[in-house]
């Protein structure tokens, strides 16, 4: 039997939830002082324009995400969904969505919903997909499109001759030599990097473990999410 006094017990817990909103409360109006060095107008007021415009801009990105959705379900011949996402990843997968502010990249996010509930398209939806569209920029989506244009077959081996991105790609030769290959600007290269660092490519080393940007190899994770952002038919 508890020697604990129920009564004492439920103090406490008064306590830590007076607590927790006190903090919350401290950092709200922090937020709010914050706010009105930068806002002309009573605090209140900046506070309010401030949510309210958060609130519209997210309406608006959700309204539009739903009107894509259903467009897209249109274009591969479905009135609706055929199959449901499970919660795990379709509420990381809605709220990333309804917060990008790019129509390229929202657009993906609604093919990729749309697969992710189209029983026929072939498409098993993964976490890392997601997490991989969060990280991407509009130019670094626009090289993966451009890289995997190219025959998987001929490129996995072969790399692919990055220099001429953003605009041209080609498959690569083992036999080329790469000292006669150009090099990418320097937004190119850095969007590289960050598409290696996603897996979504590989760069190569030269011996002295520098990274060599003149060509890139695809990955089995990167053609996997290009295809799961590409519209699928029913």
């Amino acid at each position: 039997m508890s020697n604990k006094d129920p009564i004492s017990e439920t103090a406490k817990a008064v306590q830590e939830v007076a607590k927790t909103t006190g903090k919350a409360i401290d950092a709200g109006e922090r937020f709010g002082k914050f706010i009105s060095r930068f806002v002309a107008g009573p605090l209140e007021q900046g506070v309010g324009i401030f949510e309210d415009k958060l609130k519209y801009m997210r309406w608006e990105r959700q309204v539009r995400l739903m009107q894509r959705a259903d467009q897209l379900l249109g274009e591969i011949g479905l009135a609706q969904p055929t199959r449901a996402i499970p919660l795990k990843l379709a509420v990381p997968l809605l709220e990333a969505a309804s917060l990008e502010d790019d129509d390229r990249l929202q657009d993906l996010w609604a093919r990729l919903l749309v697969n992710a509930a189209n029983s026929r398209s072939g498409v098993d939806l993964q976490r890392a997909y997601i997490a991989i569209l969060e990280q991407i920029t509009p130019l670094e989506a626009a090289l993966l499109q451009n890289i995997y244009s190219l025959p998987f077959e001929q490129t996995q081996h072969n790399g692919v001759v990055v220099g001429r991105l953003p605009t041209e790609v080609a498959v690569g030769r083992n036999d080329e030599l790469e000292d006669k290959l150009p090099e990418p600007s320097d937004e190119v290269k850095l969007a590289l990097a960050n598409l290696a660092r996603l897996g979504c490519i590989s760069i190569g080393k030269s011996w002295g473990g520098g990274e060599i940007f003149k060509t890139v190899n695809p990955t089995l994770l990167g053609r996997s999410f290009v295809e799961a952002c590409t519209l699928h038919t029913a």
